[in-house]
């Protein structure tokens, strides 16, 4: 072979993927996985980018409906009763609610074709997204931890209690049905950003379970219950940011799975006429995976054989990595001495 082969492929397949992992278990293992929850940097089904982008519009839309309306019913309460575990609590709901537009867009983003400019197409758009989702996050950390503060130093009354506790449980049950939702999506799509949101949410859910027990001190004749209250919410939202910060960054820096590249290597140093494989490297693009990779091969194989091989180590490749939409190989003569 006297020149290097070089063959690019896309490929959209619909396959099963299984990974063994060791997980947590006990009390410790239930919580990790209810903040944490765990995932692999692809999805268990692959779907083409369009539809991918489609079911992640679809998935902030109805999220964006169902925590409006929980975020509505609970701010009529927090303004009648004066919670502060409440107001703070629905402070982050309609921050939540208000992430979906950006991540809307994003998707939309995502379906437009790659141009002269933007060859790679616009699929990072969904983790500029998923910087908002943390930004909002933030925000609702520093707003719930001064109006705790402030109430702590300032105690004022509560009043229907009863009302608060039922706010708490509509706020739980919203949140829940949503993140369970967004994560579900986002791990089938392989969407960073959507998942963060949905961890976003299942804070919110946890957050109103709290807000339920505050009202129960208030009831049992500890009026700073709810102040308390309010500084247990800021934790517990800092708790998620560092998860969802760190998912994001990790996109954004072009980080995957290691166990990914381990799958590849496997993958393509099991092609018949592929003596080693010289490097792979992946990065996302919003919720789909690229990959380069180069081979050392016979130097004998023909110009025609080496893109046979290259031809077939891609399509290998699309069906052992999930989420793989492209890939591109390098095909070189391996050196036979010194």
């Amino acid at each position: 072979m006297t020149s290097e082969s070089i063959h690019q492929h896309h490929h959209d397949h619909e396959y099963g993927h299984h990974h063994e992992h060791d997980h947590p278990s006990g009390i410790r293992g239930v919580v990790k996985q209810i903040f944490v929850p765990h995932s692999h940097d692809a999805a268990d089904s692959v779907d083409t980018a369009l539809e991918t982008s489609a079911v992640g519009i679809r998935a902030v839309k109805i999220s964006l409906i169902g925590l409006g309306a929980t975020a509505v019913v609970q701010v009529v309460i927090a303004v009648v009763s004066g919670s502060v575990a409440l107001a703070a609590d629905t402070i982050h709901n309609f921050s939540d609610a208000l992430t979906a537009i950006p991540l809307w867009i994003a998707f939309a983003l995502g379906r437009r074709a790659a141009t002269r400019r933007y060859t790679y197409g616009y699929g990072r758009a969904e983790d500029l997204a998923g910087l908002f989702v943390i930004g909002m996050i933030t925000l609702s950390a520093i707003i719930a931890a001064y109006e705790a503060i402030r109430r702590l130093l300032h105690p004022v009354a509560i009043g229907h209690v009863g009302w608060v506790a039922a706010a708490g449980v509509i706020g739980f049950l919203g949140n829940e049905v949503v993140a369970t939702y967004r994560i579900r999506t986002g791990r089938r799509i392989g969407s960073a950003a959507l998942m963060a949101d949905g961890l976003h949410a299942r804070t919110d859910g946890f957050t109103s379970l709290a807000v339920l027990f505050g009202a129960g001190g208030v009831a049992l004749g500890y009026p700073l219950a709810d102040p308390i209250v309010g500084l247990i919410i800021t934790v517990a939202i800092l708790a998620v940011l560092r998860t969802a910060a760190r998912d994001i960054f990790h996109r954004l820096l072009d980080a995957v799975d290691p166990n990914l590249i381990d799958t590849a290597e496997a993958s393509l140093a099991a092609r018949l006429g592929v003596r080693n494989v010289r490097s792979i490297r992946m990065r996302w693009i919003g919720h789909r995976l690229h990959a380069d990779a180069e081979l050392d091969i016979d130097p004998n194989t023909s110009l025609e054989d080496a893109h046979r091989i290259a031809h077939d180590a891609e399509h290998q490749l699309t069906h052992a990595v999930p989420k793989l939409s492209s890939a591109l190989v390098h095909a070189y003569p391996a050196h036979t001495g010194a």
